[in-house]
This record gives structure tokens, sequence and C-alpha cells, in this order.
């Protein structure tokens, strides 16, 4: 059962809207806490009164990045813009250990291979580390990070423990840890920002086969 079917029925509707709308606008899940949508949001695809609703309800909000939206708004028709809508379409799903669909829910590494998997026929392996180190994936500087490049992180002191894909302007979307759920978070921030430890890029234009692991 997909987030919108899950929804109540006057949300549901709104979720179904906003998926229409979802090219043009980007929104990140809410906070443990809800958080209202500000009066005055950046640019008019955030004040757009669905994202409104949905922020009104707790469940997401606008991110507030003008040059966020810009980024998606140019490159909606891209195989990469496809796969970051794609994942966005899971915003809330519950993280669970060892989960890779909608209706477990999700590790990191089972979220980015379900989203890779679904959009664009690419099967990664299961593991973040072993995601690393795939054979044919580009190493990517930080600096050259484009949105569907894959961002890995060391937060169990191993170097690739972590998993997430870039979605522009900083940010990237994951499925944390044990009580959280799949939403967006800011690479600039002191935690991400220290643990950062690569990020890789796959060839978007074509669907492959399973891809080899290389140690």
């Amino acid at each position: 059962m997909t987030p919108v079917a899950r929804a109540p029925a006057p949300l549901r509707a709104a979720l179904v809207a906003a998926c229409l709308v979802v090219a043009g606008s980007l929104v990140q899940a809410a906070p443990d806490v809800a958080t209202p949508v500000p009066a005055a949001a950046t640019g008019n695809a955030l004040t757009d009164p669905i994202m409104n609703l949905l922020g009104e309800r707790g469940l997401l909000r606008p991110l507030g990045s003008a040059a966020l939206v810009e980024t998606v708004r140019n490159s909606v028709r891209d195989t990469a813009s496809d796969l970051v809508m794609t994942a966005m379409n899971f915003l809330g799903v519950p993280y669970r250990l060892g989960g890779n669909s909608e209706q477990s829910g999700f590790d990191c590494s089972g979220f980015t291979r379900h989203i890779f998997e679904n959009s664009i026929g690419l099967v990664l392996p299961r593991r973040a580390d072993e995601q690393a180190t795939t054979a044919g994936l580009l190493n990517i500087h930080r600096a050259e990070l484009k949105p569907g490049d894959l961002v890995f992180f060391n937060t169990m002191k191993r170097t690739f423990s972590h998993v997430g894909i870039y979605v522009g302007d900083d940010k990237f979307i994951h499925s944390p840890r044990a009580g959280g759920a799949v939403r967006i978070e800011d690479m600039r921030d002191s935690y991400w920002a220290r643990r950062f430890t690569g990020a890789r890029r796959a060839d978007l234009s074509v669907a492959t086969q399973p891809l080899p692991t290389t140690r």
C-alpha cells in the first residue's frame, strides 16, 4: 500500500494533487515534532496551498530552499530527477533493519536499492559497503555531486556504513535509523559533514543487470 493509499480520505486527495505538482516543488518529511509551515515560504512552488496543507497536518514541510527547487525544476526531465522524485514518494516510510520495501519499511541500503531498481532498473548490491565498492559506479568528489548520486557516511565506525541519495543543494534523502523514517537532511549539518566518506554515480542512461562488487 502506498503512502497515498494509507492516508485518510481528505488528506489522500491532497496527496494525489501534490504528486501532480511535485515536479515544481520539493518537500521534506516533518521532524518528530510537527512544525507549522512558515507563512512566507520561498518561491511560488513552496507556497502552494497543497504543500501548506501537508505542513499543517504535520506530514510534510517545505525545505525553504529556492536553489533546491530550481535545481529539480530545471532538470525534471532528466533520469536523475525521475529517480529523486521516486524517492520522494517514500518520505515518512518507517526505518526497519533489513527492510527493503514500503510494506516492510527500509533500512538505508534497502531504500537506495529499492529506488534505483524500481526507478531506473539498476540493481545495486544489498549492503551500503557493497554499494560503495560496486564495479561500474564512478567515484565522485563532493564538489561534483549531482541529484541521483549515492552519498556515503561513517555512522558505525565503518567507512561506508550508511548511504543515501543526493537531491541537490547539499541535501540528501535517506532512511536514517531505528525509530526514524525516510526523510531529507542537510549534508552541511555538523553530524553529516564529519561523517561523509564519499559518493558514487551510476550511468543512469541505461538499465543494467545486478552489478558485481569489488573488494
